[in-house]
């Protein structure tokens, strides 16, 4: 079981942590695939870099298996983030687009319909991001937060995204790079201490959370997860749950009378975290003043269909 860390060269956030994780001890060639894309070995780390845009890579787990007989355990991209804000920023995410119907073209990757099972690495790597981003003076320049699941590339496997925003002055900052780039080596174990964030069905905090509402940085969700420890699921933020508005007839709203593929993107994202935590204890967490009453009653409805308990603050201690 391997775990694969990719980069691109035609992004200086991607391939500069790559570079700083590179040059720590233990690395060795490993084979190179399709297209001269070359790789480096490290224990049971993989490293591979690549010229294309990471979002375009569909089914790299697929194909690392393919061609080393090596069975991918997680995928780690690295990557830019962007934002209106130009915000110095260090960020972690799941992939996905599940709230895109068949026929919608992506405007980032991924397939319509679709989500990545979720790392479970995410919420214990965001403690440990914030305590490496301190310790080289990052904080409080750089914000250190989550988002909101969205974008490709496709995979099976439990996946996380880990970028550097928001400009081309924070994508090239080598401080930035090597943080990230020692986020992974303490998170996979590679140096003298043991792997953060590895899940076990026997782990004594089963709880999970699902997030459902709110904006792309999704601050309520996340001030829960750095409370609790709890994992952290998909996070659905308010655009990836499209509904339509019953206009006039709005009373007492359930499931079947609110339009919209909110209720695939919510389905779609649990079965995912629940494939990425077997044991787990997923709880919805809803991000109550995002929500219309109208809104909230049909969610709340559907999530009671599915068997899926609303988990308010205090249930994830």
């Amino acid at each position: 079981m391997v775990t694969l860390v990719v980069a691109t060269t035609s992004d200086p956030a991607s391939i500069n942590p790559a570079k700083e994780l590179l040059a720590m001890p233990g690395w060795q060639p490993g084979p190179t695939l399709e297209a001269g894309i070359k790789s480096f070995k490290n224990g049971d780390v993989r490293i591979f870099e690549q010229d294309k845009s990471i979002i375009e890579e569909d089914d790299l787990d697929l194909r690392w298996e393919a061609a080393t007989k090596e069975t991918v355990d997680e995928i780690i991209f690295l990557s830019k983030h962007t934002a209106v804000s130009n915000r110095p920023a260090l960020t972690i995410h799941p992939i996905g687009i599940p709230h895109l119907k068949e026929g919608d073209v992506p405007p980032q990757g991924g397939r319509p319909g679709w989500a990545a099972p979720p790392s479970p690495r995410m919420g214990p790597w965001l403690t440990l991001l914030k305590k490496i981003a301190q310790s080289f003076n990052l904080v409080p320049e750089f914000e250190i937060t989550l988002e909101a699941t969205h974008h490709g590339p496709v995979t099976t496997k439990p996946t996380m995204f880990i970028e550097i925003g928001s400009t081309q002055e924070c994508w090239v900052r080598q401080d930035a790079a090597h943080v990230i780039a020692l986020l992974i080596w303490e998170g996979l174990g590679l140096g003298e201490g043991a792997a953060v964030g590895n899940w076990s069905s026997k782990t004594e905090q089963k709880k999970v959370l699902l997030g459902i509402g709110g904006g792309h940085y999704v601050p309520r969700h996340m001030d829960v997860i750095l409370r609790n420890g709890v994992g952290v699921g998909h996070l659905l933020s308010g655009y990836s749950l499209p509904m339509e508005d019953p206009g006039q007839s709005k009373g007492e709203m359930n499931a079947e009378s609110i339009g919209g593929t909110w209720k695939e993107s919510i389905k779609v994202s649990y079965d995912a975290t629940a494939a990425a935590f077997p044991g787990g204890e997923i709880l919805a967490h809803l991000d109550q003043k995002s929500f219309k009453s109208w809104q909230k009653n049909a969610i709340t409805d559907f999530l009671a269909k599915l068997g899926i308990k609303i988990g308010k603050p205090g249930d994830f201690s």
